[in-house]
């Protein structure tokens, strides 16, 4: 089994942030993949369901992006699974808008989400890294992350959210290469 957490902010206030996109890719993925219902779990909202052969559940914490370790956490021991079993999607201001990279461990960059699991857990952990971009000064960082998407980027949104979906199949096989990859093509073609 793996669980795959995508991160954001509980609320209707936060729905489009651009902190959200977790969120976002978690809700795609189980659409796409016909997951189960929603429950209420782990202190968050959990959907199961397979992509493939492979057992996967989704998470997405209700405590607030500076708290999701001690959900991601509940979750993991629950299950009695280590760090190598979890994937977790999240904004990343060092990526260009829409761009996704997967990797493996690393630093949290200041992302408060990631704070936390590290905190709870450690940081060897697989992370699918979705490009916002960075709003050029320091001092406009917060505003933009906890901005909403413009109207002329849903599109683009849209499209790379659909391509996270699609290509997952390649995530739950291990194989980030070709998740990347693909990912990378499908959107060229957008």
């Amino acid at each position: 089994m793996q669980i795959w957490t995508g991160l954001g902010n509980p609320g209707p206030g936060y729905v489009m942030h651009r902190h959200n996109v977790g969120f976002m890719a978690a809700d795609v993925i189980a659409e796409m993949h016909n997951f189960g219902p929603v429950q209420k779990k782990f202190q968050g909202w959990v959907q199961e369901g397979r992509i493939g052969t492979e057992k996967i559940l989704l998470l997405k914490p209700a405590t607030y992006m500076n708290e999701s370790g001690r959900a991601v956490g509940e979750a993991l021991r629950f299950y009695k699974l280590g760090t190598d079993a979890l994937t977790v999607f999240h904004d990343e201001l060092d990526l260009a808008p829409f761009k996704v990279k997967v990797k493996q461990g690393g630093g949290h960059a200041g992302h408060n989400g990631l704070r936390s699991i590290t905190q709870h857990l450690d940081a060897e952990f697989r992370r699918v890294r979705i490009g916002i971009g960075h709003p050029g000064h320091k001092d406009r960082v917060h505003g933009h992350v906890l901005g909403n998407y413009a109207k002329a980027e849903q599109p683009m949104l849209i499209d790379m959210l659909g391509g996270i979906g699609a290509e997952a199949n390649w995530l739950a096989q291990g194989n980030d290469p070709r998740f990347m990859s693909e990912l990378a093509l499908r959107l060229a073609d957008s």
